[in-house]
């Protein structure tokens, strides 16, 4: 199943249309207006969606500051972040251990408790002063504004601060899309025909003068296909246990 340019697609639904061929977006109106259709339809699409190709491993960014040695920063592209870790040896060997998240009012009240060996560090938004002990790696993170995650501790004997290169986080990033000819969505070539009858069925709706019911067919498949098929590799139905252990 192949993957289509963003011009091939456009070219698709101006045939399907009975509208005037292209050989460059932008060459017609109405090439420019279904290449922002197919646009805003990957975005409604994927982006609140977990597809498998947009998660993967990221690095949090340090802010590298002995004003803040246990804050990083979100990257820009990253929509969640669902598990942290963070190399606790000391000789750079790789030993990761996970960070837990916890949430900020318990976070608060845990380093509200702190008695000992630790820095008086002002939170990087609201300017209040949060007791990071010194002495230890991190065992957990929150974030108070969803820009910064601040972890609990740090190891001041080892770094003075904690490192963006021992930092490994898992989530999801956000796709771009580019108005090219040449620009192809990231996206499994299982999906294409998924986004490509949804951006169809838009631009009948809105460019046509109605929905073809052939197309809205179509569509229904292809999002019923993708339910089923998200992943290359083959995995177990996942069920909800509904409050059993």
């Amino acid at each position: 199943m192949p993957k289509y340019t963003l011009l091939e697609m456009t070219q698709k639904i101006l045939s399907d249309m009975d509208a005037e061929p292209v050989n460059a977006i932008g060459e017609t109106t109405e090439s420019d207006q279904i290449a922002s259709i197919i646009e805003d339809t990957f975005y409604a699409l994927f982006v609140n969606r977990i597809i498998p190709e947009h998660q993967g491993l990221i690095k949090l960014t340090s802010l590298s500051s002995v004003s803040y040695p246990t804050h990083f920063r979100y990257p820009d592209n990253v929509n969640n972040v669902t598990k942290v870790w963070y190399d606790t040896s000391e000789d750079d060997t790789f030993e990761y251990s996970v960070v837990k998240w916890m949430e900020p009012m318990d976070f608060l009240e845990m380093v509200d408790n702190v008695q000992d060996s630790y820095d008086s560090i002002e939170d990087r938004e609201a300017g209040t002063t949060l007791r990071i002990r010194n002495d230890k790696q991190p065992d957990y993170y929150t974030s108070f504004d969803d820009l910064y995650i601040v972890m609990d501790s740090y190891d001041a004997s080892v770094n003075s601060t904690l490192l963006t290169a021992k930092s490994r986080a898992y989530g999801t990033t956000i796709p771009t899309f580019t108005i090219s000819d040449s620009f192809v969505p990231d996206i499994d070539e299982n999906i294409f025909p998924y986004l490509l009858a949804e951006s169809k069925s838009t631009c009948f709706s809105l460019l046509a003068g109605g929905a073809d019911q052939k197309i809205e067919q179509q569509a229904r498949r292809q999002k019923s296909f993708l339910q089923n098929d998200k992943y290359r590799s083959v995995r177990p139905n996942k069920w909800s246990h509904y409050g059993r252990t």
